[in-house]
């Protein structure tokens, strides 16, 4: 048990980072909740009218604004699945010994390293209807019947984005994962073969629930960084309302709209969108994980 002197030590050693966390993050985030309640423009070229809870009676109301949560949904729950499974996958495969494992390590952190806009306008082109690398492959190959138009239709759309986001990202969370794995002791993997236990029974009755506190810091990353997608999406489709995200419906209605009101109610809602998922993992899976 700690004594009182030992928890005010603390406290005091952890001041100067909680005041910086107030001052750099605290304070935006009252004014954004504080202009919230008022009908502004950003250029203030009418003083701020105060309207209450006006914008957000009107946020239940909006059908773009349901859009963009639907598509932030969709783009979140997909991405970070598929993420999850192949970076669960490629972090046991690099864990294992073999020939040259130090240099597929490094290779597979190149899409991970590469800026997102730099990925997301280099597999605009590649996917490209006319001209696009994929489109000339996937016929040539006899994978693809006819060019599709991957970036054009709306079915498609989507898909191809959180597909260049998968690609992106699995690298990322690999590397977590792999963090999670080289924790696990080897001898339990022993006393286990000598038991007969199978790989498979290995996997789930060692791997699984020992690695699930750094899968669990993965998906709340990986979630919490989804919710907020927007480069990804604005470099590829831009304020398209089949795939607009919400980051990018409360950009177009601060800087298109210049809304600073609604706009604040709008990155009010993303915060607690954020809040009741980092609540949700936490009380299912996190809080006995992290114990």
């Amino acid at each position: 048990m700690l004594t009182q002197r030992q928890v005010r030590l603390a406290w005091l050693m952890v001041l100067p980072t909680l005041l910086v966390v107030v001052l750099v993050a605290g304070y935006p985030l009252a004014q954004v909740f504080y202009g919230s309640f008022f009908k502004a423009d950003i250029a203030f070229v009418e003083p701020p009218e105060f309207v209450g809870l006006e914008n957000y009676l009107y946020l239940l109301q909006d059908p773009d604004f349901r859009q963009a949560l639907w598509n932030t949904l969709r783009f979140t729950a997909i991405s970070v699945s598929l993420e999850t499974v192949l970076g669960l996958a490629i972090a046991l495969i690099i864990h294992s010994n073999f020939k040259g494992r130090g240099l597929v390590r490094t290779a597979i952190l190149i899409p991970w390293a590469i800026p997102t806009v730099v990925s997301a306008k280099m597999w605009q082109w590649m996917l490209h209807d006319v001209y696009g690398i994929v489109n000339i492959l996937g016929v040539k190959l006899g994978i693809l019947a006819h060019k599709v138009a991957f970036l054009a239709r709306p079915e498609l759309l989507l898909p191809s984005i959180i597909a260049v986001d998968v690609w992106k990202t699995t690298p990322f969370m690999a590397l977590l994962l792999l963090a999670g794995l080289q924790l696990i002791p080897e001898e339990l993997y022993e006393a286990a073969s000598i038991d007969g236990a199978t790989r498979w029974q290995q996997f789930w009755t060692i791997t699984l629930p020992l690695l699930t506190p750094a899968l669990v810091v993965a998906l709340i990353f990986r979630t919490l960084d989804a919710l907020r997608v927007f480069d990804v999406i604005f470099v590829m489709s831009g304020v398209n309302p089949a795939t607009r995200s919400l980051a990018i419906y409360n950009r177009q209605t601060l800087i298109h709209f210049q809304d600073l009101g609604y706009g604040s109610a709008i990155s009010v809602a993303i915060l607690v969108l954020i809040f009741l998922f980092v609540v949700l993992y936490m009380r299912t899976v996190g809080k006995e994980a992290l114990k």
